[in-house]
Order: C-alpha cells, then structure tokens, then sequence
C-alpha cells in the first residue's frame, strides 16, 4: 500500500492542492496532510501516516523537503520507516528505498550524517580541551564558595545545626551540604 504525505508550511499561504493531486496520481490512499513547519520536530500526521505503515508499505511524499527540512530528522525519518518495515519514495527526487539505488541513496545521506557528527563532537572535544588549557572552569558553578563550604563544615563539627539547617542557612539543599561534609570526611 501507498501512503502519501503532504505538508505546506504555516502562514506562508502555500497550496497543498499540487502535492495532493500528485500523490493522488501515483496511486496513494490514505494520503496524510497538514500545515506545520519543516523543521518541527512535532508533527501529528507524519507522526500518524509513519504509525499506520506495516511492512511492504511505502510512505510517499512529492518533494524530499516536504518529509523535513534537516539531514538530521529526515535520517531520523527514514530509520523510523524503514522500522516499521516499510520503504520511502519522493516523487520529485525520484528516491526510492525500495530499489537498490535508492537505498545506496539513502545509505550516502547517512555516511554524510555521521561524518557531521562526528566532526561536531571532535570540534566539541577540541573547544573543551582548549577552554581548560586556559584556565577556564567548565560546567555549572559551584553553589558554594571556599568560604561558605569552610563555615558549613565548622557549624556542623560545633553542632550548631543538621545538615537540613545548614541547607536552608546557605540556601542549598540538604544534599549539597552532605556532600560538603562527607568530602571533608573523606579528606580528614
């Protein structure tokens, strides 16, 4: 079975009549429409017409662009059809899992994504290690000063307090100061 998939985007008074009439001439029924945006990632009737598909099923779309707008959803796209069992198809493109070409295609696209992420996260780990070469703390800051952490332990030690009273005194959590008094524990 065919099931096509046709998507204009919001406010951008687009027709979605020549989407439907070619998805209509290539055989689809049901066809899923609606008006969202691209690079959402939310899309009920995508979400709808890619659950409907059982295997042997082709999910079709006029235009590559209608099914998404980044390499990175339609990859996510695609593995979600081809899960299901089912082949992918754009009419303009003429990409078609179900053909050998095709699936070389859609195996490059793939080659490609993971290239990006992999040069994204060499970047990543290269900015890192660049920002603690230069001295700069990385991560969230700490909730205590030196100072505070210094006092919490000495109130705790002269019994001015549990560590529940400690928290609300420093307005951290009970947990924060645990962890001060257990580290000083374990250093002492």
């Amino acid at each position: 079975m065919e099931t096509g998939y046709a998507r204009v985007s919001r406010g951008d008074s687009q027709d979605i009549d020549p989407q439907l009439r070619a998805l209509r001439d290539a055989g689809c029924d049901p066809i899923y429409q609606e008006e969202a945006s691209g690079g959402r990632a939310d899309r009920p009737e995508l979400a709808r017409a890619i659950g409907a598909l059982k295997p042997g099923d082709v999910l079709v779309v006029w235009k590559l662009d209608r099914l998404s707008r980044s390499l990175r959803d339609l990859l996510f796209t695609l593995e979600a059809i081809t899960a299901a069992g089912a082949g992918f198809r754009s009419l303009t493109e003429a990409i078609d899992t179900t053909t050998a070409p095709g699936r070389l295609m859609t195996q490059m696209l793939g080659a490609f994504a993971e290239f990006e992420r992999a040069m994204i996260r060499e970047r990543t780990i290269n900015g890192l290690a660049h920002a603690r070469s230069a001295g700069r703390h990385l991560g969230r800051r700490p909730s205590l000063t030196g100072q505070q952490r210094a006092e919490i332990i000495a109130k705790a030690e002269a019994g001015q307090g549990s560590p529940a009273q400690l928290a609300s005194l420093f307005r951290v959590s009970r947990s924060t100061v645990q962890r001060v008094l257990r580290k000083h524990r374990e250093q002492g």
